[in-house]
């Protein structure tokens, strides 16, 4: 608001325009009532129904602010002439306008600006990997229109960079403009510090709170030395407001044509699915001598979810792989192109009371080499699981009783035999617990017994139609002795008081009744249980630090070894094959047993977080049999103001029968923030020392500005047969979006 000085401002009353339809209004101080409209200015004359305002002129309403030097307003027809430094605010959605001149017709809410500037508030959406900003929207051109709720800009440009001198621009002959809905240009050119970098016959940005509308995708490009120029475009179909559907396609000039589809729905409140499916045409991976290798297939990915009738919740996840040999040629992460296992599962649950009902299916399928038809399957379908846990028999009688119980019709394929496609196996397994006390020691036996039926079996080596059954028992034992603590003054840099807490624990098992471990076909974890009368005892070292009202624990050690009193477990134990059995894989992913043994490995698990910035983890075996260390991972992490670190090495000693040696390392180096302004760069990478090669690397480069963001990226793939040099850029501009060959999930940061 102006105010002038000599003479005193007048406010003089006139019948305000007819009301426009009902907008979304913010409250304001001191604001005009709806049916007011001022008028201030340093001087009035009034002829008829025209007031001829001079000298910081100010018309107001509840949905708008004009100012100006001069303006002539007619009552009658509510037009008003704006000239001189104009400004014009909407309080509606927050726009301001500046220009040389304005007519406005007030009634109607439209008006024409010539010599336009303006900015509009942003739209901040919060998504991962979308860059954000506070920075408004600014717009300039030759002239402007108003149309209620619309506002067309002519000869200018829009960006949301400080002006005189922004980042991008884009530049265009005519904007459409909806504030809160859309926004279209025609025949534009995207500009980046004035250089002509992209032009499309027609741009359009959703405003809206969910924005939904079909159109084109923004064109990518980058370079490979495997797959060479990439050059990819795509299009969004907004089907329904439930279902869309977006297709991209990628042209290698070496290799070919690459397609992703990805069709979404939610049928209803409760329910939707994602099915995704990325493809190649592979012209073949061209040799030294002129023959090509072809490494095309395709990748199908089915996930949904939905409540289903009788009060079961269903989900699903199908994932089918057409070869290895395709998901490392093609992938786009290390992870995934070292990981061989495919999995499909697809459940309907329901629970109530201590009880729950599954039905669901499973498919795991293990790709042992990237030779064809070097993999393992395994299927159960269709499959029940019935449950009860823990219940309590009476209120005051410290007993509990449980259920496991299962029938599944599996099949397994791999190529040195294969099932038949249906084999039928039912499993019920009834379990009762208690728990004894005295002063500080617990006491927790448990026993259960389990049958199992099999409608296959495994005679000399070979699968026989010939059933089979089970009848096994298990006693446990488990003994938690109090713990012993102590409390000290903590180092200033710590915190105020430190506790040391040491927790002892053992505890005895007893399984029998398997006859002969080799006899039953594996299909998962259920067939890895064997004979076995153990002692397990394990010590617990933690340290606790209170400071202020909280405690943290920052430092533990956890030692844990078991004593086997059946050193071959039942017979189960054999040194011709890799044995894998339920008792180890409760204590380590690393398998041990190649021979009889009355000691387990010693697993250690020490984890360090003095400071909230500051973590390690080491985890590692040392087995007495051996007298090394088989396999130890180390892990930790260290971040100060913009400086990242994390570090990781993984080494593996064991013997050819358990599985191969490795001795990676892992590393991630990063300086910077990529939420600010600013550089900041990154690097990773995955270091074999067995072979001497980096088998994966990424470094990468970033800049933001005030309103956009560049990032470049080089990454290095050497696995397999696989050698390929990748370069990657992108250019985000602030609460809009990226274009680019860069994705935000392939970030170093």
């Amino acid at each position: 608001m102006l105010h002038a000085q000599l003479p005193p401002p007048q406010t003089t009353p006139v019948q305000p325009p007819p009301p426009a339809p009902a907008q979304i209004r913010y409250p304001r101080i001191n604001a005009p009532g709806p049916d007011d409209l001022l008028i201030r200015s340093v001087s009035q004359r009034v002829e008829g129904h025209i007031y001829f305002l001079r000298g910081s002129v100010a018309i107001e309403t509840t949905e708008m602010l004009l100012r100006a030097d001069e303006i002539d307003y007619n009552e009658e027809t509510h037009y008003a002439e704006a000239r001189g430094h104009v400004k014009y605010t909407s309080y509606e959605r927050g726009e301001e306008l500046e220009a040389d001149r304005v007519e406005y017709q007030l009634n109607e809410q439209t008006g024409k600006f010539y010599n336009v500037r303006g900015i509009s508030p942003p739209k901040v959406e919060y998504r991962p990997g979308l860059l954000m900003s506070q920075s408004p929207f600014q717009f300039q051109g030759a002239w402007a229109e108003r149309l209620k709720d619309r506002y067309l800009l002519y000869d200018g440009f829009v960006t949301n960079c400080r002006l005189p001198k922004p980042w991008w621009t884009l530049n265009g002959p005519k904007f459409d403009i909806i504030p809160g809905d859309r926004a279209l240009a025609y025949k534009p050119w995207f500009r980046v510090r004035r250089v002509p970098i992209f032009y499309t016959p027609v741009f359009y940005k959703a405003l809206s709170e969910q924005p939904r509308k079909s159109g084109f995708l923004t064109p990518n490009i980058g370079n490979s030395s495997r797959r060479g120029k990439m050059i990819g475009a795509g299009y969004f179909w907004a089907m329904h407001r439930s279902y869309d559907f977006t297709y991209r396609t990628q042209w290698f000039t070496q290799r070919g044509f690459a397609h992703h589809m990805d069709f979404r729905g939610k049928p209803t409140q409760d329910s939707d699915f994602d099915t995704i499916f990325y493809g190649v045409n592979d012209k073949g991976l061209k040799l030294d001598n002129g023959q090509r290798i072809k490494q095309g297939g395709f990748l199908l990915t089915v996930m949904g979810k939905a409540k289903l009738p009788w009060r079961f919740d269903g989900r699903i996840e199908l994932n089918y792989l057409s070869s290895f040999t395709f998901r490392q040629a093609f992938t786009e992460s290390f992870n995934e192109a070292v990981f061989s296992e495919v999995r499909s599962v697809g459940f309907a649950t329901r629970h109530w009371s201590t009880y729950s009902l599954t039905l669901f299916f499973d498919r795991l399928q293990n790709f042992q080499t990237t030779t064809e038809g070097d993999q393992i399957t395994i299927r159960k379908l269709p499959a029940v699981v019935f449950q009860s846990r823990d219940r309590q028999i009476r209120r005051n009688l410290p007993i509990w009783v449980s259920l496991d119980s299962s029938a599944a019709l599996a099949r397994r394929t791999q190529p040195l035999f294969q099932t038949r496609k249906f084999v039928d196996r039912i499993d019920v397994a009834p379990r009762i617990m208690t728990a004894l006390r005295w002063k500080e020691f617990h006491l927790l036996p448990a026993f259960s017994v389990r049958g199992t039926h099999y409608g296959s079996s495994v005679t000399e080596g070979q699968i026989s139609g010939q059933g089979i059954s089970r009848a096994t028992h298990e006693f446990s034992l488990d003994l938690i002795a109090p713990a012993l603590s102590k409390i000290y003054t903590a180092p200033r840099w710590l915190g105020d008081k430190m506790k040391h807490v040491i927790e002892p624990r053992a505890g005895f098992r007893d399984v029998g009744g398997i006859k002969d471990f080799t006899e039953f076909i594996r299909f998962d974890e259920m067939e890895l249980v064997t004979n076995t009368r153990e002692f397990d005892y394990s010590l617990t070292n933690r340290l606790l630090v209170k400071k202020g009202g909280s405690v943290n624990e920052v430092l533990s050690w956890q030692l844990w070894q078991k004593r086997y009193l059946n050193h071959d477990l039942g017979g189960a134990v054999s040194s011709q094959y890799r044995n894998v059995f339920i008792t180890q894989t409760n204590m380590t992913a690393y398998a041990f047993f190649t021979a009889p043994r009355h000691y387990s490995p010693v697993i250690s698990v020490f984890r360090a977080n003095p400071r909230p910035n500051i973590s390690a983890e080491w985890r590692s075996d040392y087995d007495p049999v051996r007298e090394r260390v088989t396999n130890s991972s180390l892990l930790g992490s260290f971040r100060h103001e913009k400086y990242f670190i994390s570090a990781g090495h993984n080494h593996v000693r064991s013997v050819p029968q358990l599985s191969p040696n490795s001795n990676q390392f892992l590393g991630i180096l990063g300086w910077g923030n990529s939420s600010e302004r600013g550089w900041s760069i990154g690097f990773q990478s995955v270091y074999d020392f067995r072979v001497g090669i980096m088998q994966f690397a990424t470094t990468q480069a970033s800049f933001n500005s005030d309103c956009c963001g560049i990032s470049f990226q080089y990454r290095r793939f050497s696995f397999g047969t696989r050698n390929e040099n990748q370069f990657r850029v992108a250019f985000a501009i602030a609460n809009i979006g990226s274009f680019g060959t860069l994705r935000s999930q392939e970030r170093v940061f």
